[in-house]
């Protein structure tokens, strides 16, 4: 008897790739082209100039385009209900004005050099906090939110010499992904991608590194806790928390904030671990700490955070009604 010859195997459907590792697409090389060209117009003028109309094009956004403007309008209303409307839409407006102006001043920043990044900051500064901590060899957590300019921050820490490695997560349109990369490798900055963290930041810190992480923004995909937030919970990365319990290493909470001389601020503050035993809980704890420092420092600078990101969107089960995301 003949047996029948098996079926031919079925060939395994390919791995999807995540959207940032796929070839970029031609809506991503067209955004890419796009706003390559108005950095490289930008880059033609003066830099106060250019700053102005970053702040001009920033503004485009809240009107006529609307971007996200309802985002910002009631985050900024959920987070001070103890102003009035005019009040709220000139926080969103100047919030608008200051993504476009950061985003020119990331742009050019590399070109800068160290004195050109100097020429940007206020004399005084407390970077002798961080550079205190390094000396003692340990390496150091930074934690820093989307307040003030973020990425001068790590600019600022690599032109005054300090071994700097940001932790950053990978852009769906790898063009701009590189493209930002670069600007901060061209600065001193060491970029290490969120999903090869946990095995570099052990030898950072051995190194006596400072490693930079954003925490502010609740993502999928990262460990995370719930930490209260401008009164309502809001999911939060433990990242920074973790390491510094792990590797016994402070963590600073580091900023770059405009002040009414037009220059930037470096501020750094220490914050305190929670260390009982019982890692969890501790960990959760820290991460409301410095929480709460940002909270601070955006109830001093509204109009310098970025409210177009739904703060509270990931909420824990059973969250009052009254504390849920504003709608």
């Amino acid at each position: 008897m003949t047996v029948p010859a098996a079926p031919p195997a079925r060939a395994s459907a390919p791995a999807k790739l995540p959207p940032s590792q796929r070839p970029p697409t031609l809506g991503h090389r067209v955004q890419f082209a796009l706003i390559k060209g108005l950095f490289a117009w930008l880059g033609t003028m003066p830099l106060e100039s250019a700053r102005r109309m970053g702040e001009r094009i920033g503004r485009l956004g809240y009107f006529p385009l609307g971007i996200r403007k309802k985002v910002v309008v009631r985050q900024i209303a959920a987070a001070f209900p103890g102003l009035g409307d005019a009040q709220v839409r000139e926080i969103a407006k100047r919030a608008y004005a200051h993504i476009g102006r950061v985003s020119v001043e990331m742009s050019l920043v590399a070109r800068m050099g160290p004195q050109g990044v100097f020429a940007l900051f206020e004399e005084e500064s407390d970077i002798d906090l961080v550079q205190r901590h390094l000396a003692e060899g340990r390496g150091v957590i930074a934690f820093a939110g989307h307040v003030g300019s973020w990425e001068l921050v790590g600019a600022y820490l690599a032109a005054r010499g300090v071994p700097t490695d940001a932790v950053a997560r990978r852009m769906n349109n790898r063009l701009f992904d590189a493209f930002v990369n670069k600007t901060r490798t061209d600065t001193g900055i060491t970029v290490v991608y969120d999903d090869e963290a946990v095995r570099r930041i052990p030898r950072s810190m051995k190194e006596g590194r400072l490693v930079g992480l954003i925490a502010d923004q609740g993502v999928m995909g990262l460990a995370s806790t719930f930490v209260t937030f401008f009164g309502r919970p809001a999911k939060t990365p433990k990242g920074p928390a973790v390491f510094a319990l792990r590797y016994k290493v402070p963590i600073i909470f580091v900023s770059a904030l405009l002040q009414p001389s037009g220059k930037y601020r470096f501020c750094a503050q220490e914050i305190e671990p929670v260390d009982t035993g019982d890692r969890d809980a501790d960990v959760d704890a820290t991460v409301a700490r410095f929480t709460q420092a940002l909270e601070r420092v955006v109830r001093r600078y509204p109009e310098q955070y970025f409210w177009h990101h739904r703060r509270w969107k990931r909420q824990p089960p059973g969250t009052p009604p009254e504390l849920r995301e504003p709608v």
